[in-house]
């Protein structure tokens, strides 16, 4: 946030940076599709159960993937830098420190909860019904991928 608020968003709005993250977000989403729909057969009962990791490790796992996630990035950087450009120009400082605060605050209460909804439903999901989900996953990620694609081609061809 305090990159952002820093003025990172003027860096991301020089076109080569963005065709670099289009791009990078292509390669990303197309590869994760491909590899959640090659191992969409793989899920077996006692991954369902866990594993055995212990919750520091499991939590630390979620995190970096989250931090490094390229649509974590891209929301971060995008949304919250957009509505910071605005609010900073309206509000002053001590009211932009409280707008930061409730974004903060809803994206924590909103992963919370999704955590709980998929660990209390995870009971419930069959494995024919979880490879099907990671199937229609996988195929979502190659359409945004390629989607983050023909992006790059038009930065790069047609602007």
């Amino acid at each position: 946030m305090l990159l952002v608020y820093l003025g990172m968003i003027h860096l991301l709005n020089a076109p080569f940076v963005k065709a670099f993250l289009w791009m990078f977000g292509f390669f990303v989403l197309v590869y994760t599709g491909i590899e959640s729909i090659k191992n969409a057969g793989v899920i077996s009962e006692s991954e369902l159960r866990g594993n055995g990791n212990t919750l520091t490790n499991s939590f630390l796992a979620g995190f970096l993937m989250s931090l490094f996630n390229p649509l974590s990035i891209l929301f971060w950087l995008g949304i919250y830098g957009s509505i910071l450009a605005n609010v900073a120009n309206t509000y002053p400082v001590q009211q932009l420190l409280i707008f930061s605060g409730a974004i903060v605050l809803g994206v924590l209460l909103w992963d919370v909860t999704m955590a709980a909804a998929s660990s209390i439903f995870r009971r419930f999901l069959k494995t024919g019904l979880l490879k099907t989900i990671s199937w229609m996953s996988g195929l979502s990620l190659i359409g945004f991928g390629f989607y983050f694609g023909v992006q790059a081609f038009q930065l790069l061809f047609f602007r």
